[in-house]
């Protein structure tokens, strides 16, 4: 390894980002349990919440009533998701004055490379407490950072001490670094995995150093060797800066279980609606459409097609799923949860020729432009389609 130059990665996670934002911009709330996604009788799940409110057991996924069960006293909020990207962006911002290489994962964490930012700004070290210091004073949050020569260590690295966490990991330490580590620590090492390895006998990443690559590959197949080098520290994955959204989705949970028909398609069309609004806003154009369906019984399906050209048209979107569910049957039993989202995600001005003939093309754009303008200014339900209207 001595002929080449280590890189150094930055992994910044942001501490309980959207409760930490409604403290924030709430006086009342800070030092208090504050759980966002939705209020405590909702069939919602718990988006984030502080870390007064995980003291309680409360935990991001959780179902909403559980957390009103373990912190009745618990401040319950529905999220602001303009907000949180609105702070998101000067964050991402801040980001970039230090290095060009920054690879978003969410709003509310990214990798940066500052391999060849540290002749301007200082070892990477100094530039992560740069970037912490700043994000609390210019923003007054608080983020935990991992640094690392790769990005499977500073992601790891990052969440070992949170809040307020800043863990370094040197090449050379990457194996006792992460020899006492369970081995769900492992980027990849889900529950049914980590049962699976426990059977085995293993549970630390040191049990996995301890084996040979020939017997992974040969016990666990490609999930072997992909174990193999991430528990010797070896992460090869670049910091890519190109268009980093996978998917754009929206789904909602209902309060009460429902088979009726033209309610769920007038919630499939508002998503479908959310959905189109975040790729003309974010300049994106997808060609795969992907449903998702949980019943009374929480039973989840998804299904998914592949467009021949990629679109950013709600009326695409909503079409396009809305056979996907009937295709499968959707209110054969009462529902719980339906979602929506468009992935195969590309720049706009990349698509090929458009689905419409030209003109319906622009009649079409412009008409959205115009609808997307009335509601940034006005609100959501400032204008509606008239079959909708009750």
């Amino acid at each position: 390894m001595s002929g080449r130059k280590e890189r150094r990665i930055i992994h910044l996670d942001m501490d309980a980002f959207f409760a930490a934002i409604e403290q924030l911009d709430n006086l009342a709330y800070r030092g208090k349990p504050v759980i966002v996604g939705g209020l405590p009788h909702e069939r919602g799940v718990v988006s984030t919440c502080s870390y007064e409110a995980r003291k309680y057991g409360v935990r991001s996924a959780m179902p909403l009533r559980e957390a009103a069960r373990r912190c009745p006293h618990g401040i319950f909020v529905p999220g602001r998701m303009q907000r949180y990207w609105e702070v998101s962006a000067a964050i991402m911002k801040l980001l970039r004055e230090y290095t060009p290489m920054v690879e978003p994962l969410s709003c509310d964490e990214a990798f940066l490379d500052v391999t060849g930012s540290e002749q301007l700004f200082g070892p990477a070290e100094a530039i992560a407490r740069q970037i912490v210091d700043r994000i609390a004073a210019e923003l007054q949050l608080s983020a935990s950072v991992g640094v690392a020569p790769n990005k499977f260590l500073a992601k790891l690295a990052s969440d070992l001490e949170k809040p307020g966490g800043f863990v370094v990991v040197r090449e050379e330490d990457a194996l006792s670094f992460l020899a006492p580590l369970p081995i769900a620590r492992i980027w990849g090492v889900g529950p049914k995995t980590t049962a699976q390895l426990q059977k085995m006998g293993l549970k630390t990443i040191g049990d996995l150093q301890a084996l040979t690559l020939t017997y992974l590959r040969d016990s666990l197949g490609d999930l072997g060797i992909h174990l193999y080098w991430l528990a010797r520290g070896i992460d090869d994955r670049p910091v890519e800066t190109g268009t980093v959204v996978k998917s754009i989705g929206h789904e909602t949970t209902f309060q009460e279980d429902t088979d009726d028909r033209e309610f769920l398609a007038e919630i499939l069309w508002h998503l479908s609606e959310k959905v189109a609004r975040r790729l003309r806003r974010k300049g994106l154009v997808g060609k795969v459409i992907t449903i998702k369906l949980r019943d009374q019984d929480f039973q989840t399906i998804t299904r998914r097609t592949t467009l021949y050209q990629a679109t950013d048209f709600e009326e695409v979107i909503y079409q396009t799923a809305l056979q996907l569910a009937e295709a499968n049957a959707w209110g054969a039993k009462p529902l719980r949860l339906i979602g929506v989202s468009v992935s195969a995600l590309q720049a706009r001005e990349n698509s090929q020729a458009p689905l419409f003939a030209e003109s319906a093309e622009t009649d079409l754009r412009a008409l959205h432009q115009t609808l997307d303008r009335i509601r940034e200014r006005f609100g959501e339900d400032a204008i509606t389609r008239a079959r909708f209207l009750k």
